[in-house]
């Protein structure tokens, strides 16, 4: 099968650890762990986020003056570069030493004009208290919002549009390369005068730049791979049920956590809808058993209105 796994941003740095490189090559080394456990006898490609790591290198940049700080354009590049450069040696160091392995800066369309820019709402960098985050956002113009119990910055979240590297990765694919790409969302560029692309100052969402790139590809199945062993209904409660198998029709009637479950239930759900195919959404260290169908929340045009884990 030809797979799609988008890595939760939890694969790369776990929510409260530091910024190191150390913990990110320890998580990268167990995210690979997982993947090897697929890529024999399929075509891998394998998508990350990098919020914490795009707000870090924001942060570094802020010993610069204010007109010689890098755009979150470039950072995104650079993150791309840094996460994908460790998941391939991790996962290079897995897979028989004759397996190609490939890093590709992706650069993603967004338009200039969407509304997101107006109502920036995607959690960059470390998590901060309330006060903190106040100070920073009123030193350094950000925008903030709660993430839970603590506070991040915001910036824009435009829909992705295209994607420039397509025919690369294809080829990539074709020669059984495992491919790393669309890192982060990609790179948000847009078309600011008719045929002039430029870098833009967002960061596109990860969930649903894996589910275009799956569908582009052709993949046969598109996984969010995330810290939660699957979706639940009433998440939290007493009464909480983890979704084995659903159509995209029946996981619209329900309403998920706008910042965590929600955008890979949408992008799940999307891609089972458009394609007629399987995505689904589960656990890293169980990504062989979702793979086979046997853990996990797999949605698809398919299946039962809803079933339930027992």
């Amino acid at each position: 099968m030809r797979i799609v796994v988008a890595l939760g941003g939890n694969a790369l740095l776990r929510r409260g650890q530091a910024l190191t490189a150390e913990n990110q090559r320890e998580n990268t080394a167990i995210a690979a762990q997982a993947l090897a456990t697929i890529a024999e006898g399929n075509e891998l490609i394998v998508t990350h986020g990098n919020g914490p790591q795009v707000g870090l290198l924001a942060l570094q940049g802020n010993a610069y003056k204010p007109d010689e700080a890098y755009p979150l354009d470039v950072l995104g590049a650079e993150t791309e570069g840094m996460i994908g450069y460790m998941i391939e040696q991790e996962l290079g160091n897995r897979l028989p030493p004759e397996t190609p392995l490939a890093t590709l800066l992706t650069m993603i369309e967004v338009d200039a004009k969407d509304p997101a820019f107006d109502d920036p709402t995607k959690f960059i960098g470390p998590v901060y208290d309330k006060p903190e985050a106040e100070r920073l956002a009123t030193d350094k113009g950000w925008q903030i919002r709660a993430d839970g119990d603590k506070w991040r910055r915001v910036v824009a979240s435009p829909l992705p549009k295209r994607i420039f590297q397509i025919r690369p990765i294809k080829w990539l694919l074709e020669r059984q390369t495992v491919v790393i790409c669309a890192g982060g969302g990609g790179i948000p560029t847009a078309y600011t005068s008719p045929g002039y692309l430029e870098g833009i100052e967002a960061v596109i969402d990860k969930d649903l730049a894996s589910e275009l790139l799956a569908r582009e590809v052709g993949a046969d199945l598109f996984i969010s791979a995330t810290d939660a062993d699957c979706a639940y209904l009433d998440w939290g409660t007493d009464t909480q049920r983890g979704i084995k198998a659903a159509s995209p029709k029946a996981m619209a009637k329900f309403n998920f956590a706008a910042g965590s479950m929600g955008p890979k239930v949408e992008a799940a759900a999307q891609f089972a809808r458009l394609t007629g195919k399987s995505a689904a959404i589960g656990a890293l260290a169980d990504l062989a058993d979702i793979v086979a169908g046997r853990k996990g929340t797999t949605i698809s045009k398919d299946a039962a209105e809803i079933l339930f884990h027992d």
